[in-house]
């Protein structure tokens, strides 16, 4: 009797550290595969969480606007010849049709004291980490607003996008390593009606080929339309890298799709002019002043210097992307320099 406890006690010892061992194995091969194929971990990051004024009238069933033209879907200008293809951030090659029930419109006045990034305080450096694995660094000049910019006050309006067309920003990526590229601003155009592109961000998309959206839209009588919150990655680019002061930027934060900057861009749409829309054409009869001012008066609000603001078409690695086109750089440029200037630091 005493040999057979004994045997069995042994046997249990026995099991519980086979039990251990490969317990251990287990969790190793786990840990392995999370550092290089797992979902990147969310960023929880202060620079990109005051990028829109603040909303009293913000709540969680955002209203949209009305539908003019519900056939008519949005899209990234390409200069092959589909002229309604969707949004996508992937592929953009799939057409859809919104039957969506027009609701009232948010409007008001924004408030021109919030800052559009919390950036603009103090003067933060940039990293770009080289192929050897040391830091870069490229100091940001803290910039504040002129009176030029408080005296300008567009209207604005919520109309959130679905869930489904924007995600999280990761603070590493697929492979596990960290990322902590500095804001871009990435402009766009619709190539088709304000209300239109906002009915397509709102609806439903679980495919990613399809799924889209920007931070913001600027219609072309300069009312500026918050449709992603600036925390958030929107889905404004798809095969993208941004060439700047820094070297060639890029975030990979799906192992199914290409690299692209939208991890650490804000993405802003300008509503294209009635000359543009279904056309293929390089140009069209360009933005309105009011476009142009609004724009300025939303990007006045950051920290984003001047050379990390940039177009889909330059970021754009398809070959594909050439909007917006007719912009203006030089009229941008000196509308956003009349709004904000260098914070003297003595």
């Amino acid at each position: 009797m005493r040999f057979r406890l004994k045997t069995t006690q042994w046997l249990v010892v026995l099991l519980a550290f086979v039990g251990f061992t490969l317990g251990l194995f287990l969790k190793k091969v786990e840990f392995f595969q999370e550092k290089t194929t797992s979902k990147p971990e969310t960023a929880i990051s202060s620079q990109y969480s005051n990028l829109q004024p603040e909303v009293n009238t913000v709540t969680s069933n955002p209203q949209t606007v009305s539908s003019q033209d519900s056939k008519s879907q949005p899209q990234h200008k390409t200069v092959t010849p589909s002229p309604k293809a969707s949004p996508s951030t992937q592929a953009s090659t799939s057409q859809h049709k919104t039957n969506q029930k027009s609701q009232p419109e948010i409007k008001t006045t924004p408030n021109p004291n919030t800052p559009i990034s919390t950036q603009a305080s103090t003067s933060q450096p940039q990293y770009k980490t080289n192929q050897k694995g040391k830091s870069q660094k490229a100091p940001i000049q803290p910039l504040k607003t002129t009176a030029a910019f408080k005296a300008y006050k567009p209207r604005y309006y919520i109309a959130w996008a679905n869930p489904t067309n924007y995600g999280e920003r990761f603070t590493t990526d697929v492979y596990g390593r960290p990322v902590n590229n500095q804001p871009i601003i990435v402009l766009h155009e619709t190539d088709a009606p304000a209300s239109s592109a906002v009915n397509f961000f709102k609806n439903s998309n679980e495919d990613e080929n399809i799924q889209a959206s920007y931070h913001t839209m600027i219609k072309l009588d300069g009312t500026v339309v918050y449709i992603v919150p600036p925390e958030k990655r929107a889905f404004g680019a798809a095969n993208s890298v941004f060439d700047g002061p820094l070297g060639s930027e890029t975030v990979k934060t799906n192992p199914l799709l290409p690299a692209s900057v939208n991890n650490f861009a804000y993405h802003v749409g300008l509503e294209t002019p009635p000359s543009g829309i279904g056309s293929n054409e390089q140009t069209h009869s360009g933005y309105t002043d009011a476009q142009y001012q609004s724009l300025a008066w939303l990007i006045a609000q950051s920290n984003v210097p001047d050379q990390r603001i940039t177009t889909h078409k330059l970021v754009d690695r398809s070959g594909q992307k050439i909007d917006p086109r007719s912009f203006d750089f030089n009229k941008f440029l000196n509308i956003l320099h009349s709004f904000r200037g260098v914070v003297s630091i003595n």
